[in-house]
């Protein structure tokens, strides 16, 4: 029995090897029969040309005898016509049919022999119909046997790994570039037999030899001789199978145990395998195969085994992230080399991409996970290496730049999760730490393009310095007691936005991110209790970022200042570069000022002086960044911001008690604003809004010091308080008189404020410091000097005032019927309060009517002088 079981195999080994020896040799015969019928072909085409070289012989001779005949004759007319003649007789005659003829049928008869029926019929038709036969009989005799278990497993094993190595052996045996489809079909076919039979060792017989190793060895020598039988015959196909073969291999050799370092070795092995493979014979799709088979069994491999092996708990959670970074940095590694190589392709980028996705993804799984949550430092750490893996991608293909803003926001998607969900303050140093790490990654990588690559940097890079601001909003509005440590990283976050703004030529980012700052110290001031516990760090915080936003912005801006080609408006459109190069540095130092008053109105500041000092260096930032830009708007920013601030904090916590610290610092502010123009004169000699706003100090700051002095001091002469601030406004009035030169257009502007704010205090002393006629009576004094005023500072402000004033006084004195219960009636018949009101102010009216003369007498358009009168 044995014997004859061997007998078979020989047979069946027989069957299948001696078919593809006959085909070889086929092939080899049918090569020499094309030989030959080439060989035919070319003699018949020698043929040819010898006899057309025989029928044309003749020719030359006649051609050279006629010359001869015609030589010998002396005259030389004839020598012309017999040329001609012998020209049109000396074609060559047609080649005869017996040449023509046989050519085509020679040519094609070797390529199709007739068909010799009698070896047809007595030979090799029985021969195919035997050799059929005992292919059938072979065949229904192997399946009768198995059905029967006539032949034992070891001896079907040995049968089908013999047919798979005689399928190798016959396709590489046949490797002929007339039958490459026929060699790669059958060293296919061998590589599946080979998987298959090898798969039945391990799960169906159950060999003792083949245990897992040794399985596991095999399978990875069958994927090994497929990619290099691929290589050898140039056959795609033969590397997809070992692909599939390879993949497949753990999956149908699986025990059901977690083995992760053999699993994910083998993969990469694989996967370098198939990356080389693709790179030497320039097959794209194979990376493509490679990542989605090391995607689905990372997938498969983490819902089998993450949570029963419980990877989660203590380190093994390394592994993890092993397994899908490494596999990530691998196909970057892929990707790099191939751009070294200049092999590259769109196929192994997406790959990179796909692969990096997969770990962001497995990132977001892990932090479901509340052991994992709680190290913050693993998992952010752990994020980084896939987001900078990511960022690689950029920097090695310029025009997957998008990809530094999906991988960006995914990762600000994550921390946001995890800041909102597990933020503690244990982890505050960690987490800031990575925002920090968050903004340099994403902010530095459009620059590193734009300096190796010379790529333009796309708009939306400017967010990511944002987004970290936002990030760090997130535990100051949500953790009590926060460090001060918070802030140097909002400073470095700061500098890198502007660092990237100036690379752009980009304001609006710095916008941005002085808004988000602002808020982030608006959020810890809200914070600071009424106890006043950390109010001064607070202040000195707010201040210190003021003075840096104000000097870096300021810096920043000179450049579009200086090149613009209209002048900046501070109330213009933001969008302008030009008009943001100047409302940039402004509101960087006018918004604290909102900080401040809401600080005043929340905390119970009795001392002003830590609110108002900090009042006074932004003051001062604006004052002088005025003057370093001849830009007059500031000045009045500046003083409207500190009047709201005073305003909010004398209505909220004045104390009359403590007044005089409060007095000094109001006229401290308004001595500030009004003798700033004149210790930069020259600066702003031909500007309006620097005067105006030293002119406006006074009259703005005087409620706050009457309200002030009446209260406290309620025993003060209070006409004296006008009077008191009637005197700068006068000094001011003739120093500008003095230095002005007479040719400056803004000189009446000067005169004029100054002028009518010198009259306005005046005004005031006679309503505070007298009542009823004697208000009268000062008003129109006053409208009678501002008239004789207007002759020497022609400004129509002060005519129009004037003219005012008096028409106020006469419709008080004349339609006022109240006037007359002043006073009761005078002991004396003339001279009492009536003569001296009425008498003054009738010569108020007639000195006025006599100082608007004409060409002075028109006022809006239309003549006062009747009003007067």
């Amino acid at each position: 029995m044995e014997l004859l079981i061997l007998f078979i195999v020989g047979l069946l080994i027989a069957i299948l090897v001696l078919p593809f020896v006959a085909l070889a040799k086929a092939n080899s015969t049918k090569r020499g029969l094309d030989d030959l019928a080439t060989r035919l072909s070319s003699l018949e085409n020698e043929m040819r040309t010898l006899g057309r070289h025989t029928t044309q012989g003749p020719q030359p001779e006649a051609a050279v005898a006629a010359p001869k005949a015609f030589g010998v004759p002396p005259p030389a007319p004839i020598t012309t016509a017999a040329p001609i003649e012998q020209e049109k007789e000396s074609m060559p005659p047609p080649i005869p049919e017996r040449f023509i003829k046989p050519s085509v049928p020679q040519i094609s008869a070797p390529a199709r022999p007739p068909i010799n029926w009698e070896q047809f019929m007595g030979a090799k038709l029985f021969a195919w119909i035997g050799g059929l036969a005992l292919f059938l009989g072979v065949a229904f005799f192997v399946k009768y046997s198995f059905e029967h278990n006539l032949i034992p497993p070891e001896l079907r094993v040995a049968i089908g790994f013999t047919i798979g190595v005689s399928l190798l052996i016959g396709g590489l045996l046949v490797k002929r570039k007339e039958n490459a489809v026929t060699a790669q079909t059958l060293c296919a076919t061998g590589i599946l037999v080979l998987y298959a039979v090898t798969f039945a060792c391990r799960s169906y017989y159950h060999f003792a030899f083949f245990g897992l190793i040794p399985t596991f060895l095999l399978m990875t020598l069958i994927t090994a001789v497929a990619f290099l039988l691929a290589v050898r015959l140039n056959a795609i196909v033969v590397a997809v199978l070992g692909i599939a073969g390879g993949f497949l291999t753990p999956v149908l050799l699986s025990t059901g145990q977690d083995h992760p370092l053999g699993l994910f070795v083998y993969i990469a092995l694989l996967d370098i395998g198939l990356l080389a493979l693709s790179q030497r014979q320039g097959w794209n799709v194979l990376p493509t195969l490679g990542a989605v088979g090391t995607a689905l069994m990372q997938f498969a491999w983490v819902g089998t085994f993450f949570v029963p092996e419980k990877y989660f708990a203590g380190n093994k959670v390394l592994v993890v992230m092993a397994v899908f970074a490494g596999f990530q940095v691998l196909f970057l590694a892929a990707a790099a080399w191939s751009k070294r190589t200049r092999k590259t392709s769109p196929e192994l980028f997406a790959c990179g991409i796909g692969l990096g996705a997969v770990a962001m993804c497995s990132a977001f799984y892990l932090l479901s996970f509340e052991p994992i949550a709680q190290r913050p430092a693993l998992l952010f750490s752990y994020l980084f290496v896939v987001d900078l893996g990511m960022l690689a991608l950029t920097l090695l293909e310029s025009r997957l730049i998008i990809l530094n803003a999906v991988a960006g926001l995914a990762a600000f998607t994550l921390l946001a999760v995890w800041t909102n969900y597990d933020l503690t303050t244990t982890h505050l140093y960690t987490a800031l730490t990575f925002y920090f790490v968050f903004a340099l990654f994403h902010s530095a990588t459009p620059l590193a393009l734009q300096r190796l690559r010379s790529v333009q940097i796309p708009w939306w890079s400017h967010a990511f310095p944002g987004l970290s601001l936002l990030l760090v909003l997130m535990p100051i509005f949500q953790l009590a007691g926060l460090s001060i440590v918070i802030w140097p990283l909002v400073l470095i976050i700061d500098l890198l936005a502007i660092v990237l703004a100036l690379a752009t030529a980009t304001l609006l980012p710095i916008l941005a991110v002085l808004l988000l700052t602002l808020i982030a110290i608006g959020g810890w001031l809200l914070r600071i209790p009424t106890e006043l516990t950390g109010l001064p760090t607070a202040l000195f915080i707010l201040g210190g970022f003021a003075v840096f936003f104000l000097v870096a912005t300021s810096r920043a801006c000179r450049r579009l200042t200086t090149t613009g080609i209209h002048t900046p408006k501070l109330f213009g459109d933001i969008t302008d570069p030009g008009n943001l190069s100047v409302q940039l540095p402004a509101l960087s130092a006018a918004l604290p000022f909102l900080l401040l008053i809401m600080v005043t109105l929340r905390l119970p500041l009795a001392n002003p002086s830590p609110v108002f000092g900090l009042a006074l260096l932004l003051i001062i930032l604006l004052l002088g960044m005025s003057e370093l830009f001849s830009f007059g708007v500031l000045p009045a920013v500046a003083l409207v911001s500190v009047l709201a601030l005073e305003h909010a904090w004398h209505f909220q916590h004045f104390d009359p008690a403590r007044a005089s610290l409060p007095l000094l610092w109001y006229l401290g502010f308004y001595a500030l604003f009004t003798a700033f123009p004149f210790i930069f004169d020259r600066k702003f000699l031909g500007k309006t809004a620097p005067w105006a706003t030293a002119a406006l100090a006074g009259p703005l700051h005087f409620y706050l010091v009457y309200q002030l002095i009446r209260t406290a001091y309620p025993n003060w002469v209070p006409g004296l308080v006008p009077a008191a601030f009637a005197l700068p406004s006068l000094l001011g009035l003739f120093v500008l008189i003095n230095r002005t030169p007479l040719t400056s257009p803004t000189r009446n502007a000067q005169l004029a404020l100054f002028g009518g704010a010198t009259l306005f205090f005046i005004t005031l002393i006679f309503p505070i410091e007298f009542d009823r006629e004697w208000i009268t009576v000062g008003w129109a004094l006053e409208g009678a000097a501002l008239c004789w005023l207007f002759h020497r500072v022609p400004h129509p402000g002060l005519r129009l005032a004037g003219v005012a004033l008096l028409v106020t006084v006469f419709t008080r004195l004349a339609l006022n019927p109240a006037v007359l219960t002043y006073h009761s009636r005078a002991a004396f018949p003339v001279f009492n309060w009536y003569l001296y009101t009425y008498g003054v102010v009738t010569v108020c009216l007639f000195a006025a009517a006599r100082l608007l003369a004409p060409p002075r007498n028109r006022v809006l358009g239309h003549n006062a002088r009747p009003l007067l009168y």
